[in-house]
C-alpha cells in the first residue's frame, strides 16, 4: 500500500471514528490528496461559521461556504427549507453545528465534495445582518484591527492564528529535541535587561491611595480635638490606674481600670493612625513619601517594581546549572511608538547555551531559523498561500536551504559605505552606527540575497549583556566577574541590583551564548505582513488597550 493510500485510509478511518458523536473537522475532509472524495456517502458531523450564503432553488434550499477554523479551505453546506428559515442560516457570521452526508456537487462545481445537511443540531443566528462587521467582502487590515474579537473568523488572521500556532509548536519541538529544557522566567521583574528604561511600573501605590481617598470621605479624620480628648483620656485612664495602686486596691478594681487604660489607648492609637493617613493623603495623594521621594518600602514588593523586557537574565541562571535552556513568554515594553514594527507587549523566544562560545551560538541561530521555515513549508503551506505576499513562500525556501552569510560589524559597515556610493540611504553610514533596518534589507536582499549574521559588534552600541539584531540578535555572554562589573558601571546600573548576576560569574563561572528572537517579528518575516498589530491577537500599542471588561 503506498502511503498516499495508507493517509487515505486513516482520514477516512479518523472520520468514521468520529461521526457518530464528535465534530470532524474540515480539513479532515478537504485536506486529503483526493480533497475529500473518497468520503463520498459517509456521515459527519461539523460545526463552523458561514462565510458566504445565499438561497437557491428557488428557495428551497441553501448553499453555504462554512469554515470551521481548522483550514483556509471551506466546505460546501447545503441546507433545505424544511430545516430552517433560510434568510437566518445564510447571513454571513452565523454558527451552525450539523450533521449530514457527504455527496459530490453538481458537475461543473469548482467544490470537490459538499455536505448535505439531514440534521441541524443548532444555529447560532446573526441578529442584525445590516450591522454585522464583516461582510463577504476582503476588508484592509487597517479595518479589522477595530475589531479584534470577530476578526479570527476571517481568512487571512485565522491563517495568521495558524501559522502563529505552529510556530510555537516548532520553536518547542527544535529546542526539545536539542536538549534544552524549558524554563519560565517572571514577568515581574526589578532590573531593566535592555538598560533603555522604557519598562512598565508594577505597584499597588496607586490603589491603595484610591482606596484610601474612598475610605476617608466614607469615614472622615478625627479632627485635633478629637486627637487631644483621646490623649486626655489616656492620660486620666493611667493616673487612676496610679492612684488605685498606690491606694493598694483589690485586684479585680485594678485589673478593671487597666483594662479600661488599654481601651483608652488603643483608641487613642486607632485615631491617630487615621489622622497621619488624613495628613499623608493631603500632603501627597495618599502616595507614602520619605526624603521627598515616593516611598517604595511601603508597595506591594517592598521596592520598584516592573514588567520584563526580557527573560535572558533569569534564564542564564539555569543555563549556567542545567546546561541548555530556552524561554518563552511574554515581554513589554513602555515605549511609546506606533510604527509598524513595535508593540507593547510581545513575546521573546531566548535560549541559553552553557560551554558555548559566539560561533556555537550563530550556529543554534541559523538552525532554529532554518528549522522555523521549513516547518512552515511542511506544515502551513496552505495557510502561506493566502498571504497576500506572492514572495512569502520563496522567502520561505531560499531561508530554509541557504547557508547564512556571516560577516564582522567591520566588514559590514565597509560593504554599505561602498553602496552608499550610488545608493541613498536615509541613515547615515560610519563605523559605530547601530545598523538600521534599511543596511539589514540591503545586505540580506541586495548584497548576499541570502540571510546574513553580523557579529563583532562595538561594546557601545549594546546593552551590557551584549544583546543586538533584527529578527535575531544575540551574544557571548560576558563571563569575566571585574569585566562585567566594570560594564555596569559604565552603564550606570545600581550593583545591589544586579549582585546576583555578578554572582554567577563569581561561583563557578562558564563561557556561555544566547540569543533572542521577536516571535511577531519571525511571523512578519515568514508572511510578508507589513505590520506586526496584525499578527498578534490582541495587539497593545501606546493609546490602544480595548476588549478588556473588568465583570465584577
Amino acid at each position: 500500500m503506498s502511503m498516499e493510500s495508507a493517509l487515505s485510509d486513516s482520514s477516512a478511518a479518523a472520520v468514521q471514528e468520529e461521526e457518530s458523536s464528535q465534530l470532524v473537522p474540515i480539513k479532515a475532509i478537504l485536506s486529503r490528496s483526493d480533497k475529500g472524495v473518497g468520503l463520498c456517502g459517509q456521515n459527519v458531523r461539523i460545526g463552523g461559521w458561514v462565510r458566504k450564503g445565499r438561497v437557491a432553488g428557488k428557495g428551497a434550499f441553501a448553499f453555504l461556504e462554512v469554515n470551521d477554523g481548522s483550514c483556509p479551505s471551506n466546505l460546501q453546506v447545503i441546507v433545505l427549507a424544511t430545516l430552517y428559515k433560510l434568510r437566518d442560516v445564510v447571513a454571513t457570521g452565523t454558527s451552525i453545528h450539523a450533521e449530514g452526508r457527504l455527496k459530490l456537487p453538481a458537475e461543473g462545481s469548482a467544490q470537490s465534495i459538499e455536505l448535505e445537511v439531514e440534521n441541524l443540531i443548532d444555529v447560532g443566528t446573526v441578529c442584525n445582518a445590516a450591522k454585522y462587521p464583516l461582510p463577504k467582502a476582503k476588508l484592509p487590515l487597517e479595518f479589522l484591527r477595530d475589531f479584534v474579537h470577530l476578526r479570527p473568523r476571517t481568512s487571512i488572521i485565522s491563517s495568521i492564528a495558524r501559522i502563529r500556532n505552529s510556530l510555537a509548536h516548532a520553536t518547542h519541538t527544535f529546542f526539545q529535541t536539542h536538549g534544552f529544557l524549558y524554563v519560565q522566567t517572571p514577568i515581574i521583574t526589578t532590573i531593566d535587561c535592555e538598560g533603555a528604561g522604557e519598562m512598565f511600573q508594577v505597584t499597588t501605590l496607586l490603589s491603595d491611595a484610591e482606596r484610601l481617598e474612598k475610605e476617608l470621605k466614607e469615614n472622615p479624620p478625627p479632627s485635633e480635638a478629637d486627637l487631644k480628648a483621646a490623649e486626655l483620656a489616656v492620660k486620666e485612664k493611667g493616673e487612676a490606674v496610679s492612684l488605685l495602686k498606690s491606694a493598694k486596691a483589690g485586684k479585680d478594681e485594678i485589673v478593671a481600670a487597666v483594662a479600661e487604660l488599654t481601651k483608652a489607648k488603643e483608641s487613642f492609637t486607632k485615631l491617630d493612625e487615621r489622622c497621619k493617613l488624613g495628613e499623608r493623603f493631603r500632603l501627597g495623594g495618599g502616595i507614602p513619601k520619605k526624603d521627598g521621594k515616593i516611598d517604595y518600602a511601603q508597595d506591594f514588593f517592598s521596592r520598584q517594581a516592573f514588567l520584563t523586557v526580557s527573560g535572558q537574565l533569569q534564564v542564564e541562571s539555569y543555563a549556567c546549572a542545567l546546561g541548555r535552556v530556552y524561554s518563552f513568554g511574554p515581554t513589554f515594553r513602555a515605549e511609546n511608538s506606533h510604527t509598524s514594527r513595535h508593540l507593547a507587549e510581545f513575546w521573546m523566544v531566548e535560549p541559553e547555551i552553557a560551554f558555548a562560545d559566539i560561533q556555537d551560538n550563530m550556529k543554534y541561530a541559523e538552525a532554529y531559523v532554518r528549522f522555523l521555515c521549513q516547518w512552515l513549508l511542511d506544515h502551513c503551506y496552505d495557510d502561506m498561500e493566502v498571504m497576500s505576499d506572492q514572495t512569502a513562500i520563496q522567502r520561505l525556501e531560499m531561508v530554509a536551504n541557504s547557508k547564512f552569510h556571516r560577516v564582522t560589524y567591520t566588514e559590514a559597515i565597509t560593504i554599505l559605505e561602498e553602496a552608499a556610493k550610488v545608493k541613498k540611504f536615509e541613515n547615515k553610514v560610519e563605523w559605530g552606527i547601530d545598523l538600521a533596518s534599511e543596511h539589514e534589507r540591503y545586505l540580506t536582499e541586495e548584497k548576499f540575497k541570502a540571510p546574513v549574521i553580523v557579529y563583532n559588534y562595538p561594546k557601545e552600541i549594546k546593552a551590557f549583556y551584549m544583546k543586538v539584531g533584527e529578527l535575531i540578535g544575540g551574544s557571548q555572554r560576558e563571563e569575566n566577574y571585574e569585566m562585567l562589573k566594570e560594564r555596569m558601571l559604565e552603564m550606570g546600573l545600581p550593583l545591589e541590583q544586579y549582585q546576583w548576576y555578578l554572582d554567577l560569574r563569581a561561583y563557578g563561572t562558564v563561557k556561555h551564548s544566547g540569543f533572542g528572537m521577536g516571535f511577531e517579528r519571525m511571523i512578519l518575516f515568514a508572511t510578508g505582513l507589513d505590520n506586526i498589530r496584525d499578527v498578534i491577537p490582541f495587539p497593545r500599542y501606546p493609546g490602544e488597550l480595548i476588549f478588556d471588561v473588568m465583570i465584577s
